[in-house]
């Protein structure tokens, strides 16, 4: 009974036809980091920077013409089916053409059941004899078909889906989280732990990748193959293809039922695993302070509670997962005998010949394995939605912290500085400051005096916009610095800290991080007036790597505290900024160290406007002006001899840490 019309039935299948100041420190080391880490990774990284990935070259540009790592305006968003577009938006045509040539593999399958019964219906009714004379022509275009049409179009599937599809959409997901993660508030940060954000972001892009591979590769091939064999079975009896889609629609009752359960279920797995990575890296990066402590036993209980609820979590989800496997096997395994049986029944009342048996006979045993397998799938992919709802709800937050429509790049300034009225309280009560107001002109230097907690840092951090007043204004040369982009005033300013973390890259790499495109000989320059030349051509890593080539190791663990200091010191004086913050930029290095250091900062500070914030007040005595911070409020201000005089806090702080012995010769 098979005909030569199926030829026209199965062609319309085809493609085609469809401390405040520790944790200030420690968090713009991690916002910086983040960073240069994007930079690193991403095309258009900062010259003299080793990059991981390289911007498509002309060949990939003709093969992918969309640039998958173009800017998008807007921010993700916060529900899953858009969070995926926002995601996928411009891999869309990629994405078609991997649907495309999934579905005509798909079709291979029906092509082949059909074949295989023309072929058995020839046999049956030839003479054994004159089967290849009378036949020839078929067996040709089934041995054509086997050998050449298959494997290409498997080939080709394959083919596009491992070489473009993945490869676009994963580079595409994870740029695009890393950028909108780069540039969040400092205070997204000091949220949460780094280890699981850089998890959430590889866990979001891969999930969402997945997802788009699995769709392409198994459920487009499954929906060829299963309408194909709908029109196979309709044109052998209407009854035989009833029996499938009765199966079929119990099949997609089962898996609508579990599909939910499975997805909510991976997201609680997720959301353990990435809870259990922040936990061990925030111990890791923080090993010395555990050993100093003696803390290994209470960081062992908490990794293995961590832990726990990671195997907890994990459980739930496996044996949702066994349940539905076993339930759907059970149900596979009745396609064959209820789509043969029935086809044996026409064929006994001679409505059916021996190929339909044979053809009916493939079709339900290929649908059956192919239902384990795309219920497997199906599994993986509600499983991948769940992470990327997960890991939605950690990254696809607002930024907080943004520069207005209308923002202007700060032109180079002089330096003036006018903070106005200014109230910072970390969202609390406590901490930060109050009212304050304070000018500084063109070229002044201050110095910030005050116990911890008094506001220093605070106001640092408001001069280099990680934060927004919550009242008042600070303006740059009459710029409101709300009113300027944040990297343009950003460039304004070097900052050196007491915390200062090093990246894990050459020496020369991170000095010339102070200025992108500066020479090597600029390099050693800075590094000669920050007294770091000299230790630095004695550098030597594990892998035989010396001088400025050497590696500092992650956050600097191969310098000391002072070397690392003068690394940063280096970089401030590459960048050459109108203004100048130095965090107790001295206080890690020795006396003699420091001597000729300062001696370099007296230089470098000339002509810039420059803030220091001390605790050992004999290194700021020199400073044109000295301002004292008392619970977030400015409670004297004047030079060294006026405060004195005035004996208030700074006199009293004097006190305490020389015993009102030592000179302004001697402290200086």
């Amino acid at each position: 009974m098979f005909r030569q019309d199926y030829c026209l039935v199965l062609a319309s299948l085809q493609p085609g036809s469809r401390s405040r100041r520790q944790a200030f420190v420690f968090r713009l080391e991690t916002f910086r980091h983040l960073r240069s880490a994007y930079h690193a990774t991403i095309p258009g990284a900062l010259p003299g920077l080793s990059r991981a990935v390289q911007p498509p070259s002309t060949t990939m540009k003709a093969l992918v013409p969309l640039d998958p790592y173009r800017r998008v305006g807007n921010a993700p968003p916060q529900k899953l089916g858009k969070f995926y577009f926002w995601c996928l938006n411009g891999a869309f045509p990629i994405i078609t053409l991997g649907l495309l040539a999934s579905f005509a593999a798909g079709s291979m399958e029906v092509l082949s059941s059909l074949l295989l019964g023309l072929v058995i219906d020839s046999a049956v009714g030839s003479v054994p004899d004159r089967l290849f004379a009378e036949h020839m022509f078929l067996l040709l275009v089934a041995v054509l078909f086997f050998l050449v049409v298959r494997p290409i179009a498997f080939g080709c599937s394959s083919a596009v889906s491992s070489t473009l599809v993945l490869p676009r959409v994963n580079a595409q997901v994870l740029s695009r989280l890393h950028r909108h993660t780069l540039e969040q508030s400092v205070s997204f940060f000091d949220d949460d732990f780094a280890g699981r954000i850089s998890q959430k972001q590889l866990q979001a892009s891969r999930a969402v990748a997945d997802t788009v591979i699995e769709i392409v590769n198994v459920v487009t091939f499954a929906l060829a193959s299963v309408a194909g064999s709908m029109a196979l079975l309709l044109y052998i009896d209407w009854r035989v293809a009833v029996v499938l889609a009765v199966w079929l629609g119990t099949y997609i009752t089962l898996i609508r039922w579990f599909l939910p359960r499975i997805r909510a279920r991976s997201r609680d797995r997720a959301g353990a695993r990435s809870t259990l990575s922040g936990q061990i890296v925030d111990t890791i990066s923080n090993i010395r302070t555990v050993k100093l402590f003696s803390h290994h036993q209470h960081e062992d209980r908490a990794a293995l509670d961590a832990l726990e609820n990671f195997r907890v979590k994990a459980v739930g989800f496996g044996r949702v997962a066994s349940t539905f496997r076993f339930s759907l096997m059970l149900l596979s395994g009745t396609l064959p005998v209820m789509l043969v049986g029935g086809v044996l029944v026409l064929w006994s009342r001679g409505d059916a010949s021996a190929g339909d048996i044979a053809a009916a006979g493939s079709v339900a045993i290929r649908i059956a394995q192919m239902s384990g397998w795309v219920s497997f799938t199906l599994m993986a992919v509600y499983s991948n939605v769940g992470e990327a709802e997960d890991g939605m709800r950690t990254l696809a937050h607002p930024h907080l912290m943004t520069d207005l429509p209308d923002a202007q790049a700060l032109p180079r300034v002089e330096g003036r500085i006018a903070v106005r009225q200014v109230t910072f309280k970390y969202g609390t009560q406590l901490g930060g400051l109050s009212n304050v107001t304070l000018d500084v002109k063109p070229g002044e230097h201050i110095g910030l005096v005050g116990e911890s907690g008094a506001g220093k840092s605070t106001l640092a951090a408001l001069l280099m916009r990680l934060y927004d007043p919550e009242e008042g204004r600070i303006t740059i040369d009459g710029f409101d610095i709300r009113h300027v982009t944040q990297e343009s005033l950003r460039r304004q300013i070097s900052m050196v800290t007491q915390e200062t973390a090093m990246f894990n890259r050459s020496a020369l790499d991170n000095i010339a991080y102070g200025r992108p495109g500066a020479t090597r000989a600029d390099v050693i320059k800075a590094a000669r007036k920050a007294r770091a030349h000299e230790f630095v051509l004695n550098l030597r890593d594990p892998l035989g790597r010396t001088g400025y080539e050497a590696h500092l190791g992650e956050r600097g663990v191969r310098l000391s505290g002072g070397q690392r200091q003068r690394i940063a010191l280096a970089r401030a004086m590459l960048k050459d900024a109108p203004i100048l913050i130095l965090d107790e930029a001295t206080s890690a290095l020795d006396s003699t160290v420091e001597a000729s250091i300062q001696k370099a900062l007296q230089h470098v500070m000339k002509g810039k406007t420059v803030i220091a914030i001390a605790h050992r007040l004999s290194t700021i005595v020199r400073m044109h002006r000295i301002v004292v911070l008392h619970e977030g409020k400015i409670v004297e201000q004047g030079s060294y001899h006026q405060l004195l005089a005035m004996h208030g806090y700074f006199a009293s702080h004097w006190d305490e840490q020389v015993g009102g012995f030592a000179t302004l010769d001697e402290a200086a």
